[in-house]
Protein backbone atom coordinates (compact mmCIF):
# COMPACT_ATOMS: atom_id res chain seq x y z
CA UNK A 1 0.00 0.00 0.00
CA UNK A 2 1.54 3.12 -0.82
CA UNK A 3 1.37 6.38 0.64
CA UNK A 4 0.56 9.35 -1.50
CA UNK A 5 2.89 12.25 0.00
CA UNK A 6 1.41 15.53 -0.93
CA UNK A 7 3.11 18.59 -0.59
CA UNK A 8 1.43 21.55 1.00
CA UNK A 9 -0.25 24.40 -0.54
CA UNK A 10 0.78 27.76 0.26
CA UNK A 11 -2.57 29.50 1.60
CA UNK A 12 -2.79 32.97 -0.15
CA UNK A 13 -4.59 35.72 2.04
CA UNK A 14 -7.60 37.26 1.06
CA UNK A 15 -5.98 40.21 -0.42
CA UNK A 16 -2.67 38.93 -1.70
CA UNK A 17 -1.94 39.41 -5.39
CA UNK A 18 0.87 37.86 -7.47
CA UNK A 19 3.19 40.21 -8.76
CA UNK A 20 1.90 40.59 -12.02
CA UNK A 21 -1.40 41.32 -10.77
CA UNK A 22 0.04 44.18 -8.26
CA UNK A 23 2.38 45.50 -10.92
CA UNK A 24 -0.72 45.76 -13.57
CA UNK A 25 -3.14 47.03 -11.19
CA UNK A 26 -0.67 49.50 -10.30
CA UNK A 27 0.05 50.19 -13.80
CA UNK A 28 -3.43 50.97 -14.31
CA UNK A 29 -3.52 53.39 -11.29
CA UNK A 30 -0.82 55.21 -13.42
CA UNK A 31 -1.75 55.63 -16.21
CA UNK A 32 -5.48 56.78 -15.32
CA UNK A 33 -3.60 59.30 -12.76
CA UNK A 34 -1.48 60.75 -15.98
CA UNK A 35 -4.92 61.22 -17.83
CA UNK A 36 -6.98 62.51 -15.15
CA UNK A 37 -3.77 65.23 -14.20
CA UNK A 38 -2.62 66.19 -17.64
CA UNK A 39 -5.46 68.47 -18.86
CA UNK A 40 -5.22 70.23 -15.41
CA UNK A 41 -1.51 70.66 -15.93
CA UNK A 42 -1.84 71.77 -18.73
CA UNK A 43 -3.75 74.95 -18.68
CA UNK A 44 -1.80 75.44 -15.64
CA UNK A 45 1.31 75.59 -17.63
CA UNK A 46 0.03 77.44 -20.67
CA UNK A 47 -1.35 80.14 -18.34
CA UNK A 48 2.66 80.76 -17.18
CA UNK A 49 3.51 80.73 -20.94
CA UNK A 50 4.07 84.11 -23.36
CA UNK A 51 0.94 84.31 -26.06
CA UNK A 52 3.49 82.97 -28.72
CA UNK A 53 4.17 79.95 -26.49
CA UNK A 54 0.85 79.32 -25.90
CA UNK A 55 0.37 76.24 -28.30
CA UNK A 56 3.60 74.77 -28.01
CA UNK A 57 5.12 71.91 -25.98
CA UNK A 58 7.53 74.63 -24.70
CA UNK A 59 5.98 74.16 -21.14
CA UNK A 60 9.01 76.08 -18.82
CA UNK A 61 10.17 78.32 -21.48
CA UNK A 62 9.87 81.97 -20.94
CA UNK A 63 7.88 81.57 -17.75
CA UNK A 64 5.81 84.32 -16.91
CA UNK A 65 2.69 85.92 -15.17
CA UNK A 66 1.37 88.36 -18.13
CA UNK A 67 -1.39 86.70 -19.03
CA UNK A 68 -2.85 86.80 -14.90
CA UNK A 69 -2.40 90.24 -14.97
CA UNK A 70 -3.61 91.13 -18.51
CA UNK A 71 -6.37 89.15 -17.49
CA UNK A 72 -7.22 90.94 -14.11
CA UNK A 73 -6.04 94.84 -15.33
CA UNK A 74 -7.58 94.65 -19.19
CA UNK A 75 -10.58 92.83 -18.66
CA UNK A 76 -13.85 92.75 -17.00
CA UNK A 77 -12.55 89.35 -15.72
CA UNK A 78 -12.99 90.69 -12.03
CA UNK A 79 -16.58 92.07 -12.25
CA UNK A 80 -18.07 88.68 -14.17
CA UNK A 81 -16.32 86.87 -10.91
CA UNK A 82 -18.15 89.01 -8.87
CA UNK A 83 -21.00 88.06 -10.46
CA UNK A 84 -21.17 84.59 -10.35
CA UNK A 85 -19.66 84.28 -6.99
CA UNK A 86 -23.31 85.66 -5.99
CA UNK A 87 -25.45 83.64 -8.11
CA UNK A 88 -23.59 80.73 -6.92
CA UNK A 89 -23.95 81.91 -3.25
CA UNK A 90 -27.37 82.30 -3.66
CA UNK A 91 -28.67 79.35 -5.43
CA UNK A 92 -26.05 76.92 -2.46
CA UNK A 93 -27.80 78.92 0.27
CA UNK A 94 -31.39 78.85 -0.87
CA UNK A 95 -30.89 75.01 -2.97
CA UNK A 96 -29.80 73.70 0.90
CA UNK A 97 -32.38 75.14 2.73
CA UNK A 98 -35.21 74.20 0.30
CA UNK A 99 -33.94 70.94 -0.75
CA UNK A 100 -33.53 69.86 3.36
CA UNK A 101 -36.95 71.53 4.29
CA UNK A 102 -38.42 69.56 1.30
CA UNK A 103 -36.26 66.64 2.16
CA UNK A 104 -37.46 66.58 5.97
CA UNK A 105 -41.27 66.74 4.70
CA UNK A 106 -41.48 63.93 2.51
CA UNK A 107 -39.29 61.77 4.45
CA UNK A 108 -42.03 62.60 7.87
CA UNK A 109 -45.07 63.32 6.87
CA UNK A 110 -48.02 62.52 5.19
CA UNK A 111 -50.13 65.22 3.27
CA UNK A 112 -52.41 64.82 0.04
CA UNK A 113 -50.60 65.27 -2.92
CA UNK A 114 -46.79 63.91 -1.49
CA UNK A 115 -46.73 60.94 -4.63
CA UNK A 116 -47.23 64.09 -7.01
CA UNK A 117 -44.39 65.78 -5.71
CA UNK A 118 -41.99 63.53 -5.91
CA UNK A 119 -42.48 62.31 -9.11
CA UNK A 120 -42.81 65.89 -10.22
CA UNK A 121 -39.27 66.37 -8.95
CA UNK A 122 -38.47 63.09 -10.34
CA UNK A 123 -39.63 64.29 -13.82
CA UNK A 124 -38.15 67.79 -13.88
CA UNK A 125 -34.77 66.47 -14.37
CA UNK A 126 -35.56 64.44 -17.67
CA UNK A 127 -35.86 67.13 -19.57
CA UNK A 128 -32.70 68.45 -20.87
CA UNK A 129 -31.29 72.55 -20.96
CA UNK A 130 -32.28 72.56 -24.83
CA UNK A 131 -35.79 71.78 -24.29
CA UNK A 132 -36.15 74.55 -21.34
CA UNK A 133 -34.24 76.99 -22.33
CA UNK A 134 -36.76 78.58 -24.10
CA UNK A 135 -39.87 78.32 -22.20
CA UNK A 136 -37.72 79.58 -18.99
CA UNK A 137 -36.59 82.52 -21.16
CA UNK A 138 -40.14 83.34 -21.88
CA UNK A 139 -41.23 83.11 -18.40
CA UNK A 140 -38.40 85.36 -17.19
CA UNK A 141 -38.85 87.67 -19.89
CA UNK A 142 -42.80 88.26 -18.14
CA UNK A 143 -41.61 88.32 -14.82
CA UNK A 144 -38.69 91.26 -15.64
CA UNK A 145 -35.94 89.22 -14.45
CA UNK A 146 -34.06 88.59 -17.92
CA UNK A 147 -30.84 90.50 -17.35
CA UNK A 148 -30.97 90.02 -13.07
CA UNK A 149 -28.46 87.53 -10.97
CA UNK A 150 -32.38 86.70 -9.61
CA UNK A 151 -33.34 84.84 -12.75
CA UNK A 152 -30.17 82.98 -12.99
CA UNK A 153 -30.38 81.90 -9.39
CA UNK A 154 -34.17 81.17 -9.47
CA UNK A 155 -33.50 78.84 -12.81
CA UNK A 156 -30.55 77.03 -11.00
CA UNK A 157 -32.59 76.34 -8.62
CA UNK A 158 -35.00 74.39 -10.53
CA UNK A 159 -32.11 72.38 -11.71
CA UNK A 160 -30.09 71.89 -8.04
CA UNK A 161 -33.51 71.47 -5.79
CA UNK A 162 -35.19 68.10 -7.32
CA UNK A 163 -32.07 66.45 -7.68
CA UNK A 164 -31.07 67.24 -4.01
CA UNK A 165 -34.27 66.82 -2.44
CA UNK A 166 -34.51 63.63 -3.17
CA UNK A 167 -31.35 62.69 -2.04
CA UNK A 168 -31.84 64.53 1.04
CA UNK A 169 -34.97 62.77 1.85
CA UNK A 170 -33.16 59.37 1.00
CA UNK A 171 -30.42 60.51 3.80
CA UNK A 172 -33.65 61.79 6.03
CA UNK A 173 -35.32 58.47 6.05
CA UNK A 174 -31.52 56.47 7.63
CA UNK A 175 -32.17 58.89 10.44
CA UNK A 176 -34.43 56.93 13.18
CA UNK A 177 -37.97 58.38 13.93
CA UNK A 178 -36.90 58.03 18.09
CA UNK A 179 -35.36 61.24 17.49
CA UNK A 180 -37.98 62.92 16.49
CA UNK A 181 -40.67 61.48 18.69
CA UNK A 182 -37.99 62.45 21.51
CA UNK A 183 -38.17 65.97 20.20
CA UNK A 184 -42.28 66.45 20.71
CA UNK A 185 -41.45 65.05 24.20
CA UNK A 186 -39.72 67.71 25.03
CA UNK A 187 -42.14 70.41 23.16
CA UNK A 188 -40.29 70.79 19.78
CA UNK A 189 -42.05 72.43 16.82
CA UNK A 190 -41.77 69.75 13.89
CA UNK A 191 -39.46 72.80 12.80
CA UNK A 192 -37.67 72.57 15.78
CA UNK A 193 -37.32 69.66 16.00
CA UNK A 194 -35.90 69.43 12.25
CA UNK A 195 -33.69 72.74 12.99
CA UNK A 196 -32.35 71.42 16.15
CA UNK A 197 -32.17 67.32 16.15
CA UNK A 198 -32.54 66.38 12.70
CA UNK A 199 -30.42 68.76 11.05
CA UNK A 200 -26.89 68.49 13.25
CA UNK A 201 -26.77 64.53 11.98
CA UNK A 202 -27.38 65.98 8.35
CA UNK A 203 -24.35 67.23 7.37
CA UNK A 204 -23.35 64.19 5.35
CA UNK A 205 -26.09 64.99 3.09
CA UNK A 206 -26.37 68.77 3.47
CA UNK A 207 -22.10 69.04 2.59
CA UNK A 208 -23.06 67.41 -0.70
CA UNK A 209 -26.47 69.48 -1.34
CA UNK A 210 -24.26 72.31 -0.59
CA UNK A 211 -21.59 71.14 -3.27
CA UNK A 212 -23.71 69.87 -6.32
CA UNK A 213 -25.99 73.48 -6.22
CA UNK A 214 -22.63 75.85 -6.01
CA UNK A 215 -21.14 73.63 -8.92
CA UNK A 216 -24.54 73.77 -10.77
CA UNK A 217 -24.79 77.19 -10.87
CA UNK A 218 -20.84 78.33 -10.76
CA UNK A 219 -20.07 76.17 -14.24
CA UNK A 220 -23.36 76.24 -15.58
CA UNK A 221 -22.56 77.93 -19.21
CA UNK A 222 -25.51 77.94 -21.66
CA UNK A 223 -28.87 79.77 -19.37
CA UNK A 224 -25.48 81.96 -18.18
CA UNK A 225 -25.19 82.61 -22.27
CA UNK A 226 -28.92 83.19 -23.29
CA UNK A 227 -30.33 85.08 -19.86
CA UNK A 228 -27.08 87.82 -18.86
CA UNK A 229 -25.91 90.63 -21.30
CA UNK A 230 -23.43 93.33 -21.02
CA UNK A 231 -20.22 92.99 -19.17
CA UNK A 232 -21.58 94.45 -15.88
CA UNK A 233 -23.85 92.07 -15.87
CA UNK A 234 -22.12 88.59 -17.37
CA UNK A 235 -21.01 85.74 -15.08
CA UNK A 236 -18.18 83.93 -15.92
CA UNK A 237 -19.88 81.33 -18.23
CA UNK A 238 -20.69 84.33 -20.73
CA UNK A 239 -17.02 86.38 -20.07
CA UNK A 240 -14.85 83.61 -21.31
CA UNK A 241 -16.28 83.71 -24.65
CA UNK A 242 -14.99 86.82 -25.52
CA UNK A 243 -11.93 85.09 -25.59
CA UNK A 244 -12.99 83.51 -28.48
CA UNK A 245 -13.73 84.41 -31.80
CA UNK A 246 -14.15 83.06 -35.32
CA UNK A 247 -10.45 83.91 -35.99
CA UNK A 248 -9.23 81.77 -32.99
CA UNK A 249 -8.80 81.86 -29.28
CA UNK A 250 -6.53 83.93 -26.54
CA UNK A 251 -5.35 81.29 -24.89
CA UNK A 252 -3.05 82.29 -22.36
CA UNK A 253 -5.95 84.61 -20.90
CA UNK A 254 -8.46 81.68 -21.25
CA UNK A 255 -6.06 79.35 -19.07
CA UNK A 256 -5.60 82.12 -16.68
CA UNK A 257 -8.92 83.08 -16.06
CA UNK A 258 -9.70 78.75 -16.26
CA UNK A 259 -7.25 78.28 -12.94
CA UNK A 260 -8.90 81.55 -11.28
CA UNK A 261 -12.24 80.12 -11.74
CA UNK A 262 -11.32 76.62 -10.14
CA UNK A 263 -9.91 78.05 -6.91
CA UNK A 264 -13.35 78.74 -5.42
CA UNK A 265 -15.00 75.62 -6.47
CA UNK A 266 -11.68 73.33 -4.95
CA UNK A 267 -12.24 75.74 -1.78
CA UNK A 268 -16.20 74.91 -1.95
CA UNK A 269 -14.82 70.89 -2.37
CA UNK A 270 -12.68 70.84 0.46
CA UNK A 271 -14.99 72.76 2.69
CA UNK A 272 -17.69 70.06 2.13
CA UNK A 273 -15.66 67.15 2.31
CA UNK A 274 -14.27 68.17 5.78
CA UNK A 275 -17.66 68.28 6.33
CA UNK A 276 -19.06 64.95 5.01
CA UNK A 277 -15.93 63.36 7.81
CA UNK A 278 -17.39 65.52 10.69
CA UNK A 279 -20.92 65.10 10.22
CA UNK A 280 -20.91 61.24 9.40
CA UNK A 281 -18.66 61.30 13.04
CA UNK A 282 -21.15 62.98 15.10
CA UNK A 283 -23.90 61.15 13.08
CA UNK A 284 -22.62 57.82 14.45
CA UNK A 285 -21.82 58.97 17.96
CA UNK A 286 -25.46 60.46 18.13
CA UNK A 287 -27.38 58.15 16.29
Amino acid sequence: MTTAVESPRRNRGRGHRSPLASFGLHAALLVASVIAVFPVLWVLLTSLKPAKYATTTDFVKETTLENYTGLLEDTPFLTWFGNSLLVAALTTLLGVFIASTTGYAVSRFRFPGKRGLMWTLLITQMFPVAVLIVPIYNIMATMGLLNEPAGLVITYLTIAVPFCAWMMKGFFDTIPMEIDESGQVDGLTPFGTFWKLILPLAKPGIAVTAFYSFITAWGEVAYASAFMVGDENMTLAGGLQKFVNQYGAQWGPMTAASVLIAVPAAIVFLFAQRHLVTGMSAGAVKG
